[in-house]
């Protein structure tokens, strides 16, 4: 174990203590990692849960939930690399409607362009994601009700699925492995996801990513949705005009696959560190470029100026070291105008011209 120089957050791990030598023997025989520091203070935690009397109801829900969680990690982990979208929708729309048709059509596409469908793992418009990107590129993740939710055909007994007791950790995997978030026409559950991964978006506890709304052609669902939220939300300032963009809306299964695709064009990912905002990006942008982006999106700072770096920040442990990287003080309050921010960067010239 590489206990050399523990972060300051475990420096208890350098004490002589007898619970701190206990834990080091113990993570040292039997959990040997870089990242011993977070392994030490989730033991801690288990330590401190026995010490405040947490009863055993509790402790039967967190050992749950952990269980869950490490089982889902494990399921997703080979395939870190492939692109993944999730997808909502009602759980009761029968194969012959055209919602379902819509969406076995946007999932195909997807998988198409080499991109994997996570859902639910239910009947409707889940078996629908699944039915149109095939098994092979399907995921599961499944939620234990009294009713309603059963596991469909394609994906049943896939090594792909997993069953979880609560909604919180499912609703974890679905936002964490996910690189958009596609919403077709759906009940309380589908309302539910959608609001909850814009404001995840809106508040930065997710990173930025597409969020679709797909009617069926011709369809009115998402544009009464839409209109709610523009007569009560935006116009009584619940939210800003900026917010409106985090979400698109079409009835077209292509054009929602383009506007995902097209997000990820030169975009790569995006990460805080230490009081900056780092935008990774799939190439370089040109001089002016850049200039204009200081211009357009000054708003956004809290100083200084949008720079482009040729690539990763010490910080950032090496993660896609090469490359290129705009870096700036984001005001960590406008998800609206960094979406913006984003479009202009996928549509800007690049460093060769």
């Amino acid at each position: 174990m590489n206990a050399q120089h523990p972060p300051a957050r475990a420096r208890w791990f350098e004490k002589d203590d007898a619970r701190a030598v206990a834990i080091r023997d113990f993570l040292s025989t039997y959990a040997d990692s870089d990242d011993y520091d977070l392994l030490g203070e989730m033991m801690i935690t288990l330590c401190r849960l026995v010490r405040d009397g947490c009863g055993r109801g509790e402790l039967k829900l967190l050992n749950t939930a952990l269980k869950e969680l490490r089982y889902g990690f494990k399921m997703f982990a080979p395939y870190g690399d492939v692109p993944k979208v999730s997808m909502f929708g009602s759980a009761r729309t029968p194969e012959d409607h055209p919602q379902y048709l819509q969406a076995v059509k946007f999932a195909e596409l997807m998988e198409q362009v080499g991109w994997m469908i996570i859902t639910g793992a239910g009947d409707g418009i889940m078996r629908a994601g699944h039915h149109g990107a095939t098994r092979e590129a399907s995921f599961g993740v499944a939620i234990r009700l009294p009713f309603e939710q059963s596991t469909n055909t394609v994906i049943a007994d896939d090594e792909k699925l997993a069953n979880f007791k609560y909604f919180f950790t499912r609703k974890l995997m679905f936002v964490k492995e996910a690189g958009a978030i596609a919403l077709f026409p759906g009940g309380f559950g589908t309302q539910d996801e959608g609001f909850e991964a814009l404001t995840l978006i809106q508040t930065g506890k997710a990173t930025p990513m597409p969020i679709v709304l797909v009617d069926e052609p011709g369809g009115t669902y998402w544009q009464h949705w839409r209109t709610y939220v523009q007569s009560e939300l935006l116009r009584t300032n619940m939210i800003s005009d900026e917010d409106m963009h985090l979400f698109y809306l079409t009835d077209v299964a292509e054009n929602a696959v383009r506007e995902i695709t097209h997000f990820y064009s030169r975009y790569h990912s995006s990460r805080h560190v230490k009081g900056e905002f780092v935008i990774r990006m799939k190439s370089g942008l040109s001089e002016p470029a850049v200039a204009t982006l200081n211009d357009e999106f000054a708003d956004l700072l809290t100083g200084g100026t949008i720079r482009q770096v040729d690539g990763a920040l010490p910080l950032e442990n090496g993660e896609a070291a090469d490359l290129p990287r705009l870096v700036f003080k984001y005001n960590n309050r406008s998800a609206g105008r960094l979406r913006l921010l984003i479009n202009s960067v996928n549509d800007a010239e690049s460093q060769d011209g």
